[in-house]
């Protein structure tokens, strides 16, 4: 069995919490955390506190903050002799060295509130001090997931990236059409089926074979007509320059 303490309340910590509180070889000793109402929810499970000095006694230390409480919270755990981690993805492992068992506990995914997920599909990237540490931590990892992959700091950094581009500027991307939609009293919906193949489309082929479009095909009268219509200096820039990137990458110009 492995006792844990999570360090946190937000998104993250609560679905983390929720994945491991159902595995059947986690013991989820403590959770910490400053906000006393976002406590209640763990209070029916597990030992709740907001006092920093009353962290208990664990096997592994999970820091499941902002970025940059991370080190505040790190602060608080220099007597304890457990695994100390984090689950950011973009913050280096060397940032909380001064635990002497330290490492890396980072599921990559989007977390919402009140959105259920599949942690048997969600990848994690680990990282630790040592193989010891290690091997604790895919133990812990492969409780709740079946993706576990040791990843470097620089190599999870390129990964929060590239998550970026894909999970938040994608999603921008939506909330230009949305908003067009709107302007347009055009129901959104009606584009949700696209997003859904779009995204099923790459489990086949690679992003650069799927792309498609009027810059894919060269169609310039189509390219300039859009940039007329739209009305919104910012989202005209933004099409122009992707209509723009995706002919260079095809080997074409604008």
């Amino acid at each position: 069995m492995i006792n844990i303490v999570i360090l946190g309340t937000g998104n993250v910590a609560k679905h983390l919490f929720n994945a491991l509180l159902a595995a059947n070889n986690i013991n989820i000793a403590q959770v910490v955390g400053r906000n006393k109402k976002a406590l209640k929810y763990y209070s029916d499970y597990t030992n709740v506190t907001n006092n920093y000095d009353d962290i208990t006694d664990a096997d592994i230390y999970i820091i499941a903050v902002s970025d940059p409480a991370i080190g505040l919270i790190s602060e608080k755990l220099k007597s304890k002799n457990g695994l100390v981690v984090h689950t950011a993805g973009s913050v280096s492992m060397k940032f909380i060295a001064e635990h002497d068992n330290h490492g890396v506990f980072y599921p990559l995914q989007t977390f919402t509130q009140e959105q259920k997920l599949d942690f048997a599909s969600i990848p994690f990237c680990l990282e630790a001090s040592n193989s010891k540490n290690l091997e604790l931590l895919k133990t812990l990892a492969s409780s709740i997931s079946n993706n576990i992959y040791e990843i470097s700091s620089k190599q999870r950094n390129t990964i929060h990236i590239c998550a970026i581009f894909i999970n938040n500027f994608s999603n921008y991307m939506y909330h230009i059409a949305h908003t067009m939609c709107n302007e347009n009293k055009i129901p959104f919906d009606i584009l949700k089926p696209l997003i859904t193949e779009t995204a099923k489309k790459i489990e086949r082929i690679s992003p650069f074979d799927a792309q498609t479009g009027p810059a894919r095909r060269n169609d310039i009268a189509t390219i300039d007509k859009h940039i007329d219509q739209i009305k919104n200096k910012d989202f005209k820039k933004i099409y122009s320059l992707l209509s723009e990137l995706i002919m260079k990458t095809n080997g074409k110009k604008l």
